[in-house]
């Protein structure tokens, strides 16, 4: 028996037989052709591009009527890529130039753009990677007959353990036969990821070497809640992990009962709990979990979603359909928290050395006026059509925030000389996610209407530490004194104000943090959808009273270890099959 950690980042626990995938890395000969025959490999590389493309197309269509077109999307990516004239320009040019026989021209070409991809620090560009790799062998397949073992159509339960996949292998898994699956590499953030949790398959990403430590036949069992996989089981452990997801299954139908009660403590205080979204259509998914509000509506993936910059009607229409779908209720909408290595980086000849600390979130922006007016003259034609309010990421600086709020009031003032109704009275908010932010926030608290700490962020600047990055992983701990010290501050500050404080990183959605949280007076917690019936649970099970007992308590310890500890303990005590 081997346990195995990584990234949980679909729920749920499946206990079957392995099958291993190839992700078929493969080789492509470097061969040349003479000068007669040019015209004849771009025409291959041409017909393999247009049939390629019929192929994603078909692909989307089938995949919208299973799963909705926010998961569609991901190849809207892809056929975009294909039809991209760089690209195109680049593999023509190896073609003609070099002679190249057109597969390795393909695999030059596309392999230059996932290394300028890949070199991108931000996980969200880092992670188009499969992507590309995903368009560069639909093309090889075409060129050279290649082709992806089918997991459509599988005559036995397994679990998958591979490399990696590639979204339009995650998509098209048979959901009756395969169970969970496990990979080497990947992130929360990925689009196999994004597709797993759509599709309802747990699943363990990040685990490093999965596939060497694995043989087709073992036993696996993946807990996604946990980030846990365990190889050939011993008897103890398969009765414990069946048992532990029968409980999961039996406490997911107790907690969709919470579904139309309040948050609301044993003795009256009344909580908001809200989600975070990337997609309009994960609202109805929030909603039905019990969210009151979006207090999050992450922008990136209107960029991620194509090769190039969204419009100001691109912006609309997605916030127009995201209230659409609140009905009134209020959407807290994160302008672009992007770096300028993600988005811009492949046009720059000098890449940022170390991007987490250079020109990205709001910096970027205002680096970038044109862009962030166009994203900001959509947020405010949005506003007359319900509840908006508008939040800008990384602020460290006075400065900073008010130019954001300065340019912000421009394009009031510019779409009410052309004639288009906005509001003026917008709440405008800040992310607390920088230390000096935190440290100065009674000054910050003078000049806008609400903080929203992100803790990932957060976290990771106090400490130091890159969670992605496997050898100080680690040390990357909400838990940490210094980290709770600066949170409580925060939601102290904005109480002394007058202004509300929500948290919205990760550390919101973990009840184990619900009731430190709670007990230092936030009143806003926004998340995941899923994670919001545990959340809520954990609040009506407890007292005001108790909660500040918990977070005096846990303000005393001077080590991550004795914090987690003592909230294991007491949330045990609210949620004994959390734990």
């Amino acid at each position: 028996m081997e346990i195995k950690k990584g990234i949980g980042v679909s729920p749920g626990v499946a206990i079957s037989t392995a099958l291993m995938i190839d992700t078929e890395d493969l080789v492509i000969p470097r061969r040349q052709v003479p000068e007669t025959e040019l015209k004849a490999e771009l025409d291959r590389f041409r017909e393999a591009a247009a049939s390629s493309t019929q192929d994603l197309k078909a692909l989307r269509e089938t995949v919208a009527s299973q799963h909705g077109n926010d998961i569609a999307a991901i190849f809207d990516f892809h056929m975009g890529l294909l039809r991209d004239p760089t690209l195109v320009s680049q593999v023509t040019q190896e073609i003609n130039k070099n002679h190249f026989a057109a597969e390795y021209a393909v695999s030059v070409a596309m392999r230059r753009l996932a290394s300028s991809f890949q070199q991108m620090s931000d996980r969200f560009f880092s992670e188009r990677v499969k992507d590309i790799h995903d368009i560069e062998k639909r093309l090889l397949q075409k060129l050279i007959g290649k082709r992806h073992e089918d997991l459509a159509r599988l005559d036995r339960d397994v679990i998958i353990i591979a490399h990696d996949l590639l979204p339009s292998q995650t998509v098209l898994l048979d959901k009756r036969r395969v169970k969970g699956f496990a990979t080497d590499v990947g992130g929360r953030t990925s689009h196999t990821a994004i597709v797993a949790r759509a599709m309802g398959i747990p699943a363990v990403v990040g685990l490093g070497n999965i596939t060497s430590e694995v043989s087709g036949g073992d036993t696996v069992i993946i807990d996604g809640n946990r980030g846990v996989v365990i190889i050939d089981p011993d008897e103890q452990q398969l009765v414990e992990n069946r048992e532990f997801g029968q409980r999961l299954i039996r406490m997911e139908t107790e907690l969709g009962k919470l579904r139309d009660l309040p948050a609301q403590t044993l003795d009256g205080c009344r909580v908001s709990v809200q989600a975070n979204i990337e997609f309009p259509g994960e609202i109805d998914d929030a909603l039905g979990r019990g969210a009151e509000a979006i207090g999050l509506y992450r922008t990136e993936f209107l960029y991620l979603a194509s090769e190039h910059e969204p419009s100001e009607e691109d912006h609309y229409r997605a916030y127009a359909d995201a209230l659409r779908r609140l009905g009134g209720r209020p959407l807290v909408i994160r302008t672009l928290d992007l770096g300028a290595d993600k988005y811009t980086q492949a046009k720059q000849a000098n890449p940022e050395r170390n991007p987490f600390l250079g020109d990205r979130s709001i910096r970027m922006c205002l680096h970038d006026i044109p862009m962030f007016k166009r994203q900001l003259r959509a947020i405010m034609r949005a506003s007359v059509l319900g509840d908006v309010r508008v939040m800008f990421p990384m602020i460290s600086t006075m400065l900073e925030l008010r130019q954001a709020t300065m340019i912000l009031r421009d394009v009031m003032e510019e779409l009410e000389d052309e004639g288009i109704e906005c509001r003026r009275d917008i709440s405008i908010g800040a992310m607390i996610e920088v230390p000096s932010a935190a440290i100065l926030a009674d000054q910050f608290a003078r000049e806008v209407s609400f903080f929203s700490i992100g803790t990932n962020d957060l976290i990771q600047y106090t400490l130091a530490v890159d969670r992605t990055n496997e050898r100080v992983a680690g040390l990357f701990s909400p838990a940490h004194p210094a980290v709770l010290k600066l949170i409580r501050d925060t939601i102290q500050a904005a109480d002394r104000a007058g202004i509300k404080c929500s948290v919205c990183g990760e550390m919101a959605g973990e009840p184990l943090y619900t009731l430190l949280l709670l007990g230092m007076g936030l009143r806003i917690f926004s998340m995941n959808g899923p994670d919001i019936p545990e959340v809520k649970k954990v609040i009506r099970s407890t007292t005001l009273e108790h909660a500040q007992q918990v977070a005096q308590q846990v303000m005393s310890y001077e080590s991550e270890r004795q914090v987690t500890h003592y909230l294991k303990e007491e949330t045990r005590k609210l949620l004994p099959d959390a734990f």
